[in-house]
């Protein structure tokens, strides 16, 4: 599975799942656009330790995804820097946790803005580029709460949700294009996204991080396993090559089970 000659742009990949994704790619040949807002110098020194880890071209892009014209933005600038687009990949991410009737508006709409907004965006921008050259895989990481729901995430689960929604449209509307558009939706993985929550069942149980997070998993994820991010860039990866050429509009569940039962 090669991805040779690829560039491909993660948004959110200076840590967690885009991290890994970025990574796995990069192992596959794959030239990455990484982008967060990290600092220019953390985000610049993250590509220079990429580039003599797999020997492919990485580079550096900051945006701040919840401002739209940044967001759209972050294509052109990708295309400018590397010549072209082949693989976007919607990452970044947000969450909050909270009772639907107690649910901050501004938590809402930030959520809505970095979850949903920015890849309907991000995709937009991108789609004439991939159009043009006959080729184009867009990822969009949703999760399994773009599926099925828990409480207090009404705000994760309706972005999410429209993630998905998104997914579906945006590959029939490319059916035709030699673009596909597919949604990975991961289960319980280890990522910074989490830590509250860790945090939140730790004080809850009164245990400590291992046993919070084992509270936590076994609840829904019948592997009671919290994943490894590689395991999403792996996915990615395979979705990105020419072996799933044929797999579009798709929404695959990383789940470890969860949404079997």
């Amino acid at each position: 599975m090669s991805l040779n000659n690829r560039i491909a742009l993660v948004t959110g990949s200076n840590q967690g799942i885009g991290l890994a994704i970025a990574e796995v790619l990069a192992r596959h040949g794959a030239d990455i656009v990484l982008h967060g807002l990290c600092a220019v110098e953390e985000g610049e020194r993250q590509a220079r330790e990429l580039t003599e880890a797999w020997g492919t071209g990485v580079s550096f892009l900051p945006a701040d995804l919840g401002v739209p014209d940044e967001a759209a933005g972050l294509v052109e600038a990708a295309v400018a820097r590397h010549g072209r687009l082949d693989i976007l990949v919607n990452n970044a991410g947000i969450q909050y946790t909270a009772p639907l009737d107690e649910y901050p508006l501004a938590r809402w709409d930030a959520i809505q803005a970095i979850n949903l907004r920015a890849p309907f965006l991000l995709t937009q921008a991108a789609l004439p580029h991939m159009r043009r050259q006959g080729w184009g895989r867009i990822v969009n990481i949703a999760s399994v709460h773009g599926l099925v729901a828990s409480v207090n995430k009404s705000a994760y689960c309706a972005a999410k949700h429209g993630l998905v929604g998104l997914t579906k449209v945006a590959a029939l509307e490319t059916a035709t294009d030699g673009i596909t558009v597919n949604a990975i939706c991961p289960g319980w993985t280890e990522t910074p996204i989490l830590e509250p929550q860790i945090a939140a069942r730790a004080a809850q149980l009164g245990t400590g991080r291992d046993a919070a997070i084992r509270s936590l998993v076994a609840e829904k994820q019948p592997n009671q396993t919290l994943m490894p991010p590689a395991w999403i860039g792996e996915m990615a990866a395979f979705l990105c090559s020419d072996a799933a050429a044929g797999i579009t509009g798709t929404a695959l569940p990383v789940d470890g089970g969860w949404t079997a039962q």
